[in-house]
């Protein structure tokens, strides 16, 4: 999650606490083609799911790292490389150098990246540490739109907001200079991410909160069940399990899992390290994920002990040598051996319409919003009819006050009233009976949204 030099001083301080398919519409990526069984990577996609590793950029020129890298995992965190301050370190001026390092080369032999992590209160650089009020608040929803948007098509998931929720037993918000900006922060910064990156699963993420029984669970528990509620863009939980003798794997750790999932968002084990790398408990975290159709992935924070934030302890699957150990063979097993379909059920923001039959020739357009007070952000699907398409054109009137703010994959006429939306070189080619999207953002309300395609 931090740095190691300041996890260590962290960590101790919480384990004195206590505890702490993919889904539709989210690529399966094989890391190698590798045979099914023989991997992390192959095994858990057998299962409709992903096994990743946390990577740093200055160890891909560490050849025993990538070795192991390239073959085992299908999916990749960046550890360090897309927090604030490595991606603002200046207000204003972005650095994303390390971060498309990390994605290119994931990218590039068929992993998934999960994007980690757009709004926190630690490790944000001395300009931001320094703000305050609606200027911290405004900065923050800058930071989110311009990250999202630079791997907008990229990531398949970002941890949205980390950490935002205090230890102890109160459930209470942790104090920090982005919850002084007001309760509603992290609502603001999830519908940020959305527009700037509709593809994008957003998850929230967060420690200690592995325990059913324990308030901080029932508290991001409740706050989740709210923004589902209220149709604030929530898709995922990530639990960041990392497990130690204070802070130990619990009973009803699955329980924990299920109760999510059961809120109609996916569950995702973020950053998975376990002292001394017991194989019993290992295994157990695999087969609790296994038995949750929306828990569909599993992160380990490191590939080998001495890459690991708490390397003392031994944590991984691969010694410091990069040899496999007893809890890698316990997880490989678990993965084969599990018998769960892969998740099904649609992604929870507004359900995509159903797209009426496309008569001979021509096109149809649909459109699915998700709206919130004072905006929207629409996701337009132009099908094909018996005929392919060399190029479309879609016709929307949007209701009085609203006024389109930003688009994506399309070109576009007008921003209010009468709107003409046509294709860009990429995606004016769509064959017969088949489907392209595109999106837009818009102040005002969407009501009345009634899209028309015409061909050319």
């Amino acid at each position: 999650m931090r740095r190691a030099q300041w996890k260590a001083a962290s960590r101790a301080a919480i384990a004195l606490t206590g505890v702490g398919a993919l889904a539709a519409g989210m690529a399966m990526l094989l890391a190698a083609p590798a045979a099914a069984g023989t991997t992390l990577g192959a095994s858990a996609a057998e299962q409709g799911r992903y096994f990743g590793a946390a990577v740093a950029a200055n160890k891909l020129s560490d050849s025993a790292y990538t070795t192991i890298l390239n073959r085992e995992f299908n999916s990749v965190t960046p550890e360090n490389e897309m927090k604030i301050d490595a991606t603002e370190p200046q207000q204003g001026q972005f650095s994303f150098g390390a971060a498309d390092q990390i994605v290119n080369h994931a990218r590039s032999r068929g992993m998934s990246v999960r994007g980690h992590t757009l709004a926190w209160h630690s490790q944000q650089p001395g300009w931001m540490q320094n703000m305050s009020g609606t200027a911290l608040r405004q900065a923050m929803l800058n930071h989110v739109t311009q990250v999202a948007t630079h791997f907008r098509g990229q990531v398949v998931a970002w941890d949205v907001v980390n950490e935002a929720f205090a230890d102890g037993g109160t459930g209470a918000r942790r104090d920090s200079n982005l919850q002084r900006t007001g309760n509603d922060w992290i609502e603001a910064a999830f519908r940020a991410a959305r527009a700037a990156d509709p593809g994008a699963k957003l998850c929230y993420n967060d420690y200690n909160t592995d325990d059913w029984t324990h308030a901080k669970t029932q508290a991001v528990y409740t706050m989740v069940r709210d923004f589902k509620q209220r149709g604030v863009p929530i898709d995922c939980v990530g639990l960041q399990s990392h497990f130690n003798s204070g802070s130990p794997y619990p009973s009803n750790y699955r329980t924990t899992l299920s109760s999510f999932a059961a809120l109609g968002v996916d569950v995702q084990i973020t950053e998975l390290d376990i002292e001394g790398a017991s194989a019993a408990t290992y295994r157990s975290v695999v087969q609790d994920c296994l038995a949750v159709a929306r828990c569909n992935g599993i992160t380990v924070w490191g590939i080998r002990d001495s890459d690991s934030w708490r390397a003392s302890q031994t944590p991984l699957l691969f010694t410091s040598g990069g040899a496999k150990k007893p809890a890698y063979d316990a997880v490989l097993a678990a993965l084969n051996n599990g018998s769960t379909p892969p998740p099904t059920t649609p992604p929870p923001t507004t359900p995509p319409p159903t797209t009426p039959p496309p008569g001979p020739g021509g096109c149809t357009a649909t459109v699915s919003v998700n709206q919130w007070t004072g905006g929207f952000v629409a996701t337009v699907r132009v099908t094909a009819g018996s005929s392919a398409l060399n190029g479309w054109s879609v016709t929307i009137t949007l209701p009085t006050g609203a006024t389109v703010t930003n688009a994506w994959n399309v070109n576009r006429s007008g921003d209010t009233g009468t709107t003409r939306w046509t294709n860009v070189a990429y995606n004016g080619g769509v064959g017969a009976g088949q489907s392209t999207e595109f999106g837009f953002q818009a102040n005002g309300t969407s009501t009345g949204l009634n899209p028309t395609c015409t061909t050319g």
